[in-house]
């Protein structure tokens, strides 16, 4: 294969004589003779029979064509130096990057709220967040699609070689909207309701996500008819808009219930909260997923 014109030491000296603008400056940054920085803009000009610079006064000012180049270049230049930053985190221990899969019924502020203190000490570590639901989230862990999962709803998989630590006991209410024909039954000294009475009402549910295992849903209303959405916060949106009841977790319910946009619905079969986990492989000896892991088990104000 030919050696293609453009290299590596060229892009470093465009960039340093577009930064300094003149070749004097620019050699005085990178060490060498001007004559030295001419030769091999003058070379790549020959091979790529362009002109990339032209002299404005003392200073060297790029063509358009040789803005085209330093632009591309530069990001070619910052990939490199991604490349060995990464090289050397792997040589120490720490993986380039983490995937993580967060349940979507758990709030995703302290989540993220602990990853920019994790990257706040290791910049080149790349994150990938995804959303998943219930089973979903297992999977994703369990096939090796993810190194983290949060907010996973219990029971945790019998799979050997999985780590799980319990990091939250939800609560969950069932609610409808305030202009839901429901709620103008419910008034204050209205006894609870029972489950069978609230088939004949629409319940908001919540797709899994799970492809490959069973797909599971809780706290559903049997017999009822089912309107189903992709995660938590469409399905609040949807019982905002009135188009049927659900369970969601108190803590998200809670701004809704003090504006007035919706009603707790009283239950006669009280909810039992839910086990959410934290979990990943123990296989996985990775620094970044263990730091990352102790920065989330110790949540700061």
């Amino acid at each position: 294969m030919n050696t293609p014109p453009i290299s590596i030491e060229a892009l470093v000296v465009l960039d340093a004589i577009e930064y300094r603008g003149s070749y004097a400056a620019a050699a005085e940054q990178l060490n060498k003779v001007p004559s030295a920085l001419s030769y091999i803009v003058q070379k790549l000009e020959e091979q790529l029979n362009v002109t990339l610079f032209v002299r404005q006064g003392r200073r060297a000012v790029l063509t358009p064509a040789g803005k085209h180049l330093l632009l591309e270049g530069r990001k070619v230049l910052h990939g490199i130096n991604a490349l060995s930053e990464q090289t050397q985190t792997i040589a120490n221990g720490w993986e380039p990057k983490i995937r993580i899969a967060c349940d979507s019924i758990i709030d995703i502020k302290p989540i993220f709220s602990g990853i920019q203190r994790f990257l706040a000490e290791h910049e080149t570590i790349e994150i990938d967040v995804k959303e998943e639901v219930m089973n979903g989230t297992w999977e994703r862990l369990i096939h090796d699609k993810v190194d983290l999962v949060i907010g996973a709803p219990s029971p945790v998989p019998s799979q050997k070689g999985i780590r799980a630590v319990k990091i939250q006991k939800l609560e969950s209410v069932l609610v409808v909207a305030k202009t839901h024909e429901l709620s103008t039954m419910l008034t204050q000294g209205t006894p609870p309701i029972q489950g069978h009475d609230l088939s004949k009402y629409r319940s908001i549910i919540v797709h899994d996500s799970a492809q490959h295992e069973i797909p599971r849903s809780i706290n559903m209303i049997e017999g009822s008819q089912h309107f189903f959405v992709s995660s938590i916060s469409k399905k609040i949106a949807a019982i905002v808009a009135g188009i049927g009841i659900g369970h969601i977790p108190k803590c998200m319910a809670h701004p809704y219930i003090e504006s007035g946009q919706l009603v707790v619905i009283d239950i006669e079969e009280k909810l039992t909260p839910q086990d959410l986990y934290m979990a990943w492989k123990i296989s996985n000896k990775g620094k970044g997923l263990k730091q990352l892991v102790a920065i989330l088990m110790d949540p700061q104000d």
